[in-house]
């Protein structure tokens, strides 16, 4: 053996990453996870920051929240603007299925958070259960979704008075209902711009998790991991969960509650 590779083995004994040693303590798949999540955590937050210096150069509402209606001359107010549930046509429920969908994709993270614990424990028939749950979590959060990008595009029943420039140059006064990238029943276009772009981006996200927790789940149940003899693709997408749960906590701030 020559002096250079004993060198090498006497730092690899000594906990000095000599090519054998894994950095942190973590493997390549988990590092390169974390690399790409701290990358993504940098796009969501250029995006979550140009909302904010968007939000802050329009007026709050100023009037009784009973008067309120929607006006390009200031920001709506969210609890007035998400106050729909499915099948309860007519009730104001000021942000009560929107709660609903955000408690559903936390309680998917806890049901990832068992997966991998199982997973830890090579246990096939834990993983496969708890990865199951958090697909039908996920799911259940992206129709969710879907249900309320369609009632924020057809808008109420009664619209909004509103002047706005349209494609043409023109100003416009008319009756708006709904939204879209030009017009806001609600308020300001770009409201409505922000509102599609950053939920949509953070629901391409959760589209891509389902489809990788679905892989996963597969390739759990037909005993795939086993065979490896261990479950650190289970750790390595609960990781991608968990941050995609984490920034809707921060959209969910931002777009409803403030």
């Amino acid at each position: 053996m020559s002096a250079q590779s004993t060198a090498i083995g006497v730092s690899s004994k000594r906990g000095v990453w000599g090519g054998g040693n894994e950095p942190l303590k973590a493997s390549y798949g988990k590092l390169m996870m974390w690399f790409f999540l701290l990358s993504d955590i940098f796009t969501f937050a250029a995006f979550l920051i140009t909302y904010l210096a968007t939000r802050v150069t329009y007026p709050a509402y100023a009037g009784p929240a009973d008067s309120f209606v929607g006006s390009n001359q200031y920001w709506p107010i969210p609890e007035l603007v998400f106050e729909a549930v499915p099948f309860l046509h007519g009730v104001h429920a000021p942000l009560v299925f929107v709660g609903i969908m955000t408690f559903i994709l936390i309680s998917s993270s806890v049901t990832m958070v068992l997966a991998v614990e199982a997973g830890h424990r090579n246990d096939r028939n834990d993983v496969v259960k708890w990865m199951l749950w958090t697909i039908v979590g996920g799911a259940t959060f992206l129709g969710c979704q879907a249900w309320e990008w369609n009632h924020f595009i057809h808008g109420t029943d009664a619209g909004s008075v509103l002047t706005y420039i349209n494609g043409l140059n023109q100003e416009v006064t008319e009756t708006v209902f709904g939204a879209n990238l030009v017009v806001n029943e609600y308020g300001p276009a770009t409201f409505a711009q922000l509102f599609f772009f950053i939920t949509g981006f953070h629901g391409f996200h959760v589209t891509i998790g389902v489809v990788l927790l679905f892989l996963c789940f597969y390739q759990a149940a037909v005993g795939v991991y086993d065979r490896r003899g261990h479950y650190e693709m289970v750790e390595k997408i609960g990781l991608y969960w968990h941050f995609v749960d984490l920034v809707w906590v921060f959209v969910f701030t931002l777009f409803y509650l403030i």
